[in-house]
């Protein structure tokens, strides 16, 4: 089980560096709360400080920061282009929020209505509670997610949000596998359907990276890496579980639990895994969370992927085009 963040508070040297807001490491290797950011227009100075704090933990969580929807998405744009959820809705449905920008990330449906936990929605959000990288399976990844807390439900009901550090997990590799991954430059095909169960194309990304920010080196995997391009199937099978056990070890995860309508939590999808925690508010008590997604921009960004997929006539990030799948990982 992860280590609770707020229990966690961790050394407060660590942001002595940061000049412009107020910085609480949570855990030692990454994660940080910060106070004193200038919602929702910080100067250039500040945003700049922010970028930092970001490459250096990963995870940033900033606690009531009275964004509505649309402060939410125009902060977003600072980070770079947004990702669109118009390409995502199939099935007839409506989108939820007059912001195209916004990803559902909540337990209520179009007419906010808490949804059953044998339900389709609920179904196929099982799939958050392994660990991943949003947008993995798309042929342009995600840099960073912003995720706000719109309503939450009584303390002590569970849906926390946990992070995995996928630097220091590489870092502490042992020798022999570290250099079998740097020499053998693996690459994984990430799809949707190895989280989801449903019919969608596979997107390549190599499993060493660069994290560019921060200048160390990554592990680019989870739960929709799907297999290892060119080694036997088993092989991959057993690497990927191996390298996905030693990111989530509990020294290199910790959980963030929401308390205020308002709350955000950044991250970094090139340098840290997330899921969903579960909780007793499923089925019982609104959980209604909303995220932005931002491109990569990044060398990286596109992995061994056609840049040109995405203009083509008809496509829709991570899904096939007869798929039924509604609801874009979270």
């Amino acid at each position: 089980m992860a280590v609770n963040a707020q229990e966690k508070p961790g050394p407060s040297t660590g942001g002595s560096s940061f000049k412009t807001f107020r910085i609480k490491e949570l855990h030692p290797n990454f994660g940080a709360e910060i106070e004193g950011v200038d919602f929702p227009n910080p100067s250039e100075r500040q945003f700049r400080e922010l970028l930092q704090a970001m490459a250096k933990y990963g995870v940033c969580i900033f606690r009531k920061t009275d964004l509505d929807d649309t402060a939410h998405v125009e902060f977003s744009r600072n980070f770079g282009e947004l990702d669109d959820i118009r390409p995502y809705i199939t099935g007839g449905r409506k989108m939820r929020y007059q912001h195209h920008e916004l990803f559902d990330a909540g337990n209520v449906d179009e007419d906010g209505i808490i949804i059953h936990s044998r339900s389709p929605k609920a179904q196929y959000q099982k799939g958050n509670a392994l660990f991943h990288v949003d947008s993995s399976f798309n042929p342009r990844r995600a840099s960073y997610s912003l995720l706000r807390a719109f309503e939450l439900p009584p303390p002590n009901n569970g849906g926390n949000t946990e992070f995995a550090d996928s630097r220091t997990a590489f870092d502490e590799l042992p020798i022999a596998l570290k250099n079998e991954l740097l020499e053998e430059n693996y690459i994984a095909a990430h799809s949707l359907a190895h989280s989801r169960k449903k019919a969608a194309p596979m997107y390549q990304h190599k499993i060493v990276q660069l994290h560019e920010p921060s200048n160390r080196m990554n592990l680019y995997v989870g739960a929709h890496a799907h297999h290892i391009v060119g080694i036997p199937r088993e092989e991959s099978d057993q690497l990927l579980q191996t390298l996905l056990e030693r990111i989530a070890q509990e020294k290199n995860c910790f959980s963030v639990a929401w308390k205020d309508v308002g709350d955000m939590i950044i991250w970094d999808n090139t340098c840290v895994l997330n899921r969903a925690g579960g909780g007793t508010f499923a089925g019982k008590h609104r959980r209604d969370l909303r995220r932005t997604t931002v491109h990569d921009a990044s060398s990286m960004a596109w992995g061994l992927n056609d840049p040109g997929v995405a203009e083509r006539p008809g496509f829709a990030p991570g899904f096939s085009n007869d798929t039924t799948v509604s609801f874009q990982t979270l």
